[in-house]
């Protein structure tokens, strides 16, 4: 039987996931960009960019293109998109998984501040520092902009987007970022203390290293929670297990997608 599956997008994993799915026979792949990187990369398979209009609109699509699955891939804090997925699942009857690598714990030597929001992140900041590198990412700076005795250095893969703190360096960059580039950048800009949100994952780690072995303090923005009832799956061999297929017979070039 015929397989349709719906990827919603935008991460390492569903990169890996859609290459995956798109050599297995009597299997269609669709990844879903949100679009808010204009250079997204090759991703095997079909590409559709924009959004479905809510919940309704993804309903509808998911019946007018016959989709069979629907593999939530977005990143940790994509939480319009994946209460979205959640009710168009619901109402058309489609499997929903979520896929959703680990979260980061903190380590020996680690100096964590946990912080529930942005906000939260912002209201610690004065007591842990005054040059601040900012990974949470270029849409989620309207949360720092009050923050004017403050030294920010915004690292995103495009140009952040206003209200912005009005002391701000920005740093246009893609990763992976190894721990020499991360304590290159901790170093070259005297940075004191590093706010990220909590992505999990190897790819994005490295800072976390640098962070350790210098010393600084950490803002980590803890994600938000995932819908009632969905079914998570913590990597791509899990949500190709929980589409019924053996994660072990994909061809050895599967698999070799750089790391965001």
């Amino acid at each position: 039987m015929s397989r349709h599956v719906l990827v919603l997008g935008g991460t390492t994993e569903a990169r890996l996931l859609a290459a995956e799915l798109a050599v297995r026979p009597d299997t269609r792949v669709t990844t879903s960009l949100a679009g808010r990187v204009t250079r997204p990369g090759a991703i095997a398979g079909d590409v559709r960019v924009g959004g479905f209009g809510g919940a309704d609109g993804l309903a509808e699509w998911l019946r007018a293109h016959r989709v069979t699955a629907v593999v939530d891939a977005t990143h940790p804090f994509a939480t319009a998109i994946t209460a979205n997925a959640a009710r168009a699942a619901a109402v058309t009857g489609r499997p929903l998984a979520v896929l959703r690598r680990p979260g980061w714990r903190p380590g020996p030597g680690d100096h964590w501040h946990p912080a529930g929001s942005l906000a939260e992140a912002a209201r610690l900041l004065p007591d842990l520092g005054r040059r601040v590198l900012l990974t949470t990412g270029r849409m989620d700076l309207a949360a720092f902009a009050h923050l004017d005795r403050l030294h920010f250095v915004v690292r995103s893969v495009e140009p952040a987007e206003p209200p912005a703190p009005p002391d701000m360096a920005q740093v246009l960059a893609r990763g992976p970022f190894t721990v020499a580039d991360e304590l290159a950048l901790l170093r070259g800009h005297r940075i004191d203390v590093l706010v990220t949100k909590d992505s999990g994952g190897a790819a994005t780690a490295a800072k976390l290293t640098a962070a350790r072995e210098l010393g600084l303090p950490v803002v980590v923005v803890r994600r938000p929670p995932l819908p009632d009832g969905v079914s998570v799956v913590p990597g791509v061999a899990q949500a190709l297990e929980w589409l019924g297929l053996d994660p072990d017979t994909a061809p050895p070039e599967v698999g070799r997608t750089p790391a965001e």
